[in-house]
């Protein structure tokens, strides 16, 4: 998605509207660097026309002095050193309050941008994840969002500035000498045409170059996330061949904008010089017939300096901000994609639900045309433990998904309690179940702080309990650190089991009313998983419990099975006999379906 530009900048100023005080300090520091390049060039004027010459000071100066004062060369002198020192002095104390300033506002900007956007991805449906991947938002969050920091105290700043100072300096010149003005006023049209060239060519690539870095990132985060994989199949070569395809394609589009820029400025520098060349020979003559002081033409000269030091920063400026405006419209795109799951303003709260579920009619599709789920209606009472069974991409999970309002169904209904999920808030409705996976997901931190996840702020003997519970307590004493031990990336220092385990007390420490248990035991020795299913037995008492797997022997302790194919409910057995089981089992084998 491409926004216009002035559409961007609005944005910008409105979230950044907390920090407008601070933008406007620094914006005003910025200013006062305009009066002193202005005084900058004074102090070589007073040594040439009143120390070497002998053009009577200013009256401001002799003002300051006593009155019939004699100004010597030597006194000329040093007034002018002490007027060069006291500007340095200015400049630099202005230089140094910016600096810091900048760097305080800068950071809080980012940091506000960067949560703003972490905190809308985290809300946004699994089905963007799923297009999108990690690596892009990440890209996001991480760079895209400096961009914002680099235009707000940056470019604009410095395109204001400039333009501030530029006006300035013209005003100067006309008041000196008109021809001079003239002919610096005459560099504005070409430059402006260059500039509108540039700028429409250079914000183009600059979105493929922002993708291709983005890829190039998708290739290294899938790598160091299974890196196991990788050098099991020793793939390392091939994995750095194709980070070094997208990284390439990156890098032709930087040289490609490189090119355009460095083209540009050979244009803008041969204008300079032909104007600066103009001046030379206009102001020799000028000198030659007395028509200004040779004081007067270094002056005029150093002025020149000063309007184009500014024609170059704004034209400098205008092909950064091409960059980033890429960038931000990256992130204002991603802030603008909707919630797939939105909560209703008439939300009420849910504190705890009995657990009694009724699917009515419900359809879904991830896709228009290619339904994943069609018209499954079934009844939970609260307590049942629920059995989910099929082949692979039956829809088994995405019944969950919707179960949980991760997605809202295509058509049909949800309730609760008898009520539609719809109606309550979101948190809330999310807050009544646990869910232990078949790849447990614990966080780079404490096996403590792993277990408080399900309960933030819970007591230490309440993590305990749980553990206990879980049949976790006497394989995380025995580590040197205990509860403190830290866990490693997901929790890679720890096995499979344990893992697994940990997940189980997140389960009984957050007390949920509902339970999803998918595929909890699958990839688990006999040992440890007797010891996870005894886990369980006590963690489904008096709960509602939907289990996902393909062992069907493990759906012996549910009371209710729920069968799915291609999408669609083939059967809902309540209290099943024993043989049920068994001849579903044998249909799946006669079908070289998973089990």
């Amino acid at each position: 998605m491409k926004y216009p530009a002035l559409y961007l900048i609005r944005r910008i100023f409105f979230h950044s509207r907390r920090f407008w005080p601070h933008i406007a300090g620094i914006f005003l520091l910025s200013l006062l660097a305009t009066p002193i390049a202005l005084l900058k060039p004074y102090a070589l004027k007073l040594i040439i026309d009143n120390g070497f010459g002998s053009h009577p000071l200013p009256e401001i100066i002799i003002y300051l002095f006593p009155e019939n004062y004699q100004f010597t060369f030597n006194s000329v002198l040093i007034i002018a050193v002490v007027i060069a020192i006291t500007i340095a002095l200015i400049d630099n104390i202005i230089g140094f309050v910016s600096w810091v300033l900048d760097t305080l506002t800068g950071e809080k900007l980012v940091l506000n941008f960067r949560t703003l956007l972490f905190n809308h991805i985290q809300r946004l449906s699994l089905a963007y994840h799923d297009s999108k991947g990690t690596s892009d938002s990440l890209y996001r969050i991480q760079w895209d969002t400096m961009s914002v920091r680099a235009f707000m105290l940056g470019q604009l700043p410095t395109l204001i500035s400039s333009f501030i100072t530029l006006i300035s300096m013209i005003v100067v010149m006309f008041m000196i000498d008109i021809e001079f003005a003239v002919i610096a006023v005459c560099v504005l049209p070409p430059l402006f045409i260059l500039t509108r060239l540039s700028t429409k060519l250079l914000r183009k690539d600059w979105y493929k170059v922002k993708d291709a870095e983005s890829n190039a990132m998708s290739v290294v985060h899938e790598v160091l996330s299974s890196l196991r994989v990788v050098k099991s199949f020793g793939q390392e070569d091939n994995e750095g061949n194709r980070f070094i395809n997208h990284a390439n394609k990156a890098l032709k589009g930087q040289m490609k904008m490189a090119r355009v820029g460095a083209s540009f400025s050979f244009a803008v520098n041969m204008l300079l010089a032909i104007a600066t060349a103009s001046f030379l020979y206009l102001g020799a003559t000028f000198v030659q017939s007395g028509k200004m002081t040779l004081g007067e033409l270094t002056l005029v000269l150093a002025y020149l300096g000063q309007i184009f030091w500014p024609l170059q920063s704004i034209i400098k400026n205008l092909n950064e901000v091409q960059s980033s405006i890429a960038s931000i419209d990256r992130v204002f795109s991603v802030l603008d994609e909707e919630k797939e799951v939105k909560e209703s303003t008439h939300a009420v709260q849910l504190s705890r639900s009995k657990g009694e579920f009724k699917f009515e009619a419900v359809s879904f599709a991830y896709e228009k045309d290619k339904p994943t789920l069609q018209d499954v209606s079934f009844e939970i009472k609260p307590g049942d433990r629920v059995g989910i069974m099929g082949s692979t991409g039956a829809g088994k999970s995405t019944l969950v998904s919707l179960l949980m309002r991760f997605y809202d169904p295509s058509s049909g209904n949800i309730f609760i309690d008898g009520k539609d999920i719809r109606n309550f808030k979101l948190a809330d409705y999310r807050a009544q179940f646990s869910i232990v996976l078949q790849e447990p997901v614990l966080f780079s931190t404490t096996i403590g702080e792993n277990i408080r996840y399900g309960k933030p702020g819970a007591t230490e003997q309440e993590i305990i309990d749980a553990a206990k519970a879980a049949n976790a307590h006497e394989f995380i004493i025995k580590g040197k650190e205990g509860y403190d031990t830290p866990v490693g990336e997901r929790g890679m220092q720890l096995s499979g089991g344990e893992r697994q385990r940990i997940s189980l007390a997140r389960a009984f420490i957050k007390n949920a009313p509902v339970l999803i248990l998918d595929e909890p035991t699958s990839s688990l020795d006999i040992r440890t998983e007797a010891q996870i299913m005894e886990a369980m037995e006590r963690l489904m008492e008096g709960r509602t419990t939907f289990m996902i797997t393909h062992r069907l022997d493990t759906l012996n302790t549910c009371n209710l099975i729920i069968h799915l194919e291609n999408g669609k409910l083939t059967d809902l057995v309540r209290d099943h006999d024993a043989n049920f089981l068994s001849n579903k089992k044998s249909a799946f084998l006669n079908q070289d379906l998973d089990v």
